[in-house]
């Protein structure tokens, strides 16, 4: 018996910011990113699998950026994510 995507992954829509965007070469994105061992996917995995498709670039950015989901501060990167979740990029802003 096979088990369909969708159960054994999670679909995430991450929306990269500012020099986030910059170094993703795009605004947005739908990533899939798998299961482990059919657990939980967290903020850090989909952060790991962003990284993983978009390189260096995008590797010098994320340790200084903030991250929500779903509107909500991510504080600890285990936090579980949901299938259709948004994952926002967020660099740190100049302003005035």
């Amino acid at each position: 018996m096979t088990t369909a995507p969708e159960l054994e992954s999670v679909a995430v829509l991450v929306r990269y910011f500012a020099g986030a965007r910059a170094a993703a070469g795009t605004a947005e994105e739908r990533i899939r990113v798998p299961r482990p061992d059919g657990g939980a996917v967290t903020a850090e995995d989909v952060i790991t699998t962003a990284l993983a498709q978009h390189g260096p670039q995008l590797a010098r950015v994320v340790p200084a950026c903030s991250f929500l989901l779903d509107g909500v501060a991510v504080r600890d990167r285990s936090v579980p994510v949901t299938d259709g979740a948004e994952l926002d990029v967020l660099p740190p802003f100049a302003g005035g």
